[in-house]
């Protein structure tokens, strides 16, 4: 084939891409508001397809451009959907819990492959001197991995958030009788319908048991303290990477510009993303920071990601403003 039928076909799959994770959100959606098994394991069908179009049209645009398909943001675009889809399927197919959440999940990927074709995409073509390197496989593909990554476990963070406040909000525990008839709540039983609650079991209490009756609707996502682990786990793999990311780039900027660390922009908030990360690992690891802080922290962390990565490559003048738009 031709570079320009390559091309082609490149924008021929993406579109497969995106119609194939808007179907499985939908499908997502459904096992979560209703609670059908059948519908998220059509969803985990639909998004492996949606996944194989995605690494085909990554793989065509390779091909027609002779290099890796990583040189400009449209291309990271791309990428940073695969690899966030990747990350889901990887903790879906390990966790049952996890695959009724994958349209939070499949929705940023859509918008970041969207935001890619709409406002940041490239004709296929070379490079720019400055990215004619082979650090760019090495350097730039651990950062489309730890950012997916990082936004995977963002993601864990927000629901996280969402899962412990309404964790709080239908199990409240009722305050003492006054006159001596108060009823002393025994941890056990607190424990158990906390349990409950989290595991999406409906019950009705009586009126003077120590927790209040949760509503009569059904809690489906997982516990808090379980997306606590998985934002948690996935930050402390995530973590590394990006830390060789940066440490790669600087390697790559003694080679192209002579020095390994300017405080260019796009330098200066790479570091602050990885401040903010490592602050999550700390703040999780400490026992006043637990939780809800650390969770924050997390969200936070998501929001320089992508300011880094839309506001300071496309609008900050510095050495890393070679975004092919």
């Amino acid at each position: 084939m031709s570079a320009a039928t390559l091309a082609g076909l490149s924008d021929q799959l993406l579109y497969l891409a995106v119609l194939s994770y808007l179907v499985a959100v939908g499908l997502f959606g459904g096992e979560l508001a209703l609670g059908r098994g059948w519908l998220g394991r059509a969803g985990l069908g639909v998004t492996v397809v949606g996944l194989a179009a995605n690494a085909g049209c990554a793989l065509t645009r390779g091909l027609a451009t002779g290099r890796v398909p990583w040189g400009n943001m449209y291309e990271y675009s791309v990428m940073l959907g695969a690899v966030v889809v990747t990350g889901f399927l990887v903790w879906a197919l390990r966790r049952a819990d996890v695959r009724p959440l994958g349209a939070f999940f499949l929705v940023p990927a859509v918008l970041a492959i969207g935001a890619g074709r709409i406002a940041l995409y490239a004709e296929a073509g070379p490079l720019v001197p400055a990215l004619q390197s082979g650090w760019l496989r090495v350097h730039v593909f651990a950062a489309i991995t730890g950012s997916a990554l990082l936004t995977l476990a963002s993601i864990f963070s927000a629901l996280y958030l969402v899962a412990d406040w309404l964790e709080r909000r239908a199990a409240p525990l009722r305050p003492p009788l006054i006159g001596g008839g108060a009823r002393t709540a025994d941890p056990a039983e607190v424990e158990t319908r906390r349990s409950a609650i989290a595991g999406h079991v409906e019950e009705e209490g009586p009126e003077d048991a120590p927790l209040a009756a949760p509503p009569r609707r059904r809690l489906r996502l997982p516990p808090a303290r379980v997306l606590d682990d998985l934002a948690y786990k996935t930050t402390a793999v995530a973590f590394p990477i990006w830390t060789f990311a940066i440490i790669a780039g600087a390697i790559w900027g003694q080679s192209a510009w002579g020095r390994y660390w300017g405080w260019d922009p796009k330098e200066t908030w790479s570091f602050v993303v990885w401040v903010i990360y490592a602050a999550y690992l700390h703040a999780r690891a400490t026992a006043g920071w637990r939780g809800r802080g650390a969770a924050w922290i997390g969200v936070v962390g998501l929001a320089a990601m992508v300011f880094n990565f839309y506001v300071v490559n496309t609008v900050v003048i510095g050495l890393h403003s070679y975004s092919g738009l």
